[in-house]
């Protein structure tokens, strides 16, 4: 046998490549996650398991009656606490194994009030790294410059020097989503970041977060427990049942961006917002 035929005789060919490219998994995703607390006598399903896919870019809202678990979702993404079962995977990633930049924004916007707003805004900078590293020689320059930017964007310009206690709970909660954003996040996780809030400050920062999206487009995790709200912002909306939390509905949101109040009103709108509160007055009596 030639040298050349003993190459050949032992050539193995390759298997043939698929015609379909193998799918990506989605930025996040829930596989079969549940949380207990408690054990024995005293355990609590807060969280029957649940499966969940969340693909880059997009904005989910959840939505449900008050203890189905909608944050409980969020601390799962957020790796606050630990799945009871299944598995939680952040960035292709089962949660803890790598990090990605993450914002979060709740209903009370947790100022450190010896600090002045713009210092509170860099707070991530100088926590997170690549930027933690970087802080002290950019502190003055680079971020300040960032800071103000997300300021003037969200209708705050001029007010950096200012401390909390000198801003209302609206121009706070600006400042909040300033501080959430001041890291350019890959996912941005929402609770209740306007619930405390009058109904025209509310709407007016819908408009604020929506741009916001628009122009960066992070992955949004919001739990609310407003409709419109809902609506007005995601491009999906998730409706969970009562204790033990479940998903019962995961309905895409039709309409155009930009999005404006005027089109809450309309029939489809209105429409949408009615089938989402029969979901959750039949979740909370236990008809789904």
């Amino acid at each position: 046998m030639t040298m050349m035929a003993a190459k050949l005789a032992h050539f193995v060919p390759a298997p043939p490549r698929s015609e379909e490219p193998e799918r990506a998994r989605p930025l996040i995703s829930l596989e079969g996650a549940g949380i207990i607390y408690g054990r024995g006598a005293n355990a609590v399903e807060a969280l029957t398991p649940t499966d969940l896919d969340i693909e880059k870019g997009d904005f989910v809202a959840l939505v449900g009656p008050s203890g189905c678990g909608k944050s409980t979702i969020l601390k799962l993404v957020a790796n606050l606490i630990r799945a009871s079962s299944g598995h939680v995977f952040v960035g292709g990633r089962e949660v803890g194994a790598e990090r990605i930049g993450i914002g979060m924004a709740f209903q009370n916007p947790t100022m450190l009030p010896w600090l002045r707003i713009r210092d509170n805004i860099m707070l991530p900078l100088k926590i997170v790294e690549p930027f933690r590293s970087e802080f002290r020689a950019k502190r003055k320059t680079e971020f300040r410059d960032r800071a103000e930017a997300l300021l003037e964007v969200v209708g705050l310009k001029g007010f950096g020097d200012k401390f909390p206690w000198q801003l209302s709970g609206g121009m706070l909660q600006r400042a909040n989503l300033c501080r959430a954003l001041i890291h350019d996040p890959a996912l941005l996780l929402l609770d209740e970041p306007f619930g405390a809030l009058d109904q025209f400050t509310r709407e007016e920062l819908w408009a604020i977060l929506q741009q916001l999206w628009m122009d960066r487009r992070p992955t949004v995790i919001l739990v609310t427990h407003d409709l419109r709200e809902a609506a007005y912002l995601a491009t999906r909306v998730c409706v969970m049942s009562a204790r033990p939390g479940r998903i019962v509905a995961d309905d895409v949101v039709p309409f155009a961006r930009p999005r404006t109040l005027d089109m809450t009103f309309e029939p489809e709108f209105v429409a949408l917002t009615q089938r989402l509160r029969g979901l959750i007055v039949d979740a909370r009596t236990g008809k789904v």
